[in-house]
């Protein structure tokens, strides 16, 4: 799926980038306090430190920068995750230090996580494709983590139980920020991980690896 061309007037490509990190931050403030329909242009030029005339510069439309904002964030997952990927570990232990990564870029994403996917359904039609396309890119790191250990013969899934394992640490991930009102009062981040590493690999983990344990 081809990344959307979002139009500017403005060729440094530095400069772009710089004006529209600032957009970004400004727009997932307000989206954030008022939701994507009733936030203005204006109010995220405003926001982004520049005016109205200099945001047109930059972008096409609204639905611009809500695409630039969820774009952003897939981008930011991924690349503090790879980031945090000790290769140096492998199998359960390189998934498990994955998935615990994995709540903490949650944990510090929250807002930007949490309006990305309250508004995604306001994406322009031909934009919403290419954004669930790095959701499933997303997920087959994580799928790709446990194909390796089932490999490894640490885990016994099927192929089928692979993806839905992979998915369901996605969703596990989004929970922290999803469910924040809640969590957050109950569970430390390091206690949320911990339950739900177990729950995520009980019944799953060979028997070897169990003992390890």
């Amino acid at each position: 799926m081809q990344k959307k061309n979002v139009p500017s007037m403005v060729k440094d490509q530095q400069l772009i980038q710089r004006r529209r990190e600032q957009m970004i931050k400004g727009a997932v403030h307000l989206f954030k306090q008022k939701g994507f329909h009733r936030t203005t242009t204006r109010e995220i030029a405003k926001q982004s430190g520049f005016s109205i005339g200099t945001l047109y510069e930059y972008i096409g439309s609204k639905e611009d920068v809500l695409y630039l904002v969820c774009d952003s964030v897939y981008d930011e997952v991924r690349r503090r995750l790879e980031a945090d990927m000790d290769m140096q570990q492998s199998g359960i232990s390189r998934l498990r230090a994955m998935i615990s990564s994995f709540f903490h870029i949650m944990n510090e994403m929250q807002d930007e996580v949490l309006v990305m996917y309250q508004e995604a359904k306001s994406l322009p039609k031909e934009a919403l494709p290419y954004v669930l396309e790095k959701e499933e890119e997303m997920t087959a790191i994580f799928e790709g983590a446990i194909h390796e250990c089932r490999k490894k013969g640490e885990l016994k899934l099927s192929g089928n139980e692979m993806r839905l394992l992979a998915h369901n640490i996605m969703v596990c991930g989004q929970m922290w920020t999803f469910r924040r009102w809640s969590l957050h009062n109950e569970f430390s981040l390091e206690d949320y991980t911990a339950m739900q590493l177990r729950q995520l690999l009980a019944g799953v983990q060979t028997a070897d690896v169990e003992k390890v344990e």
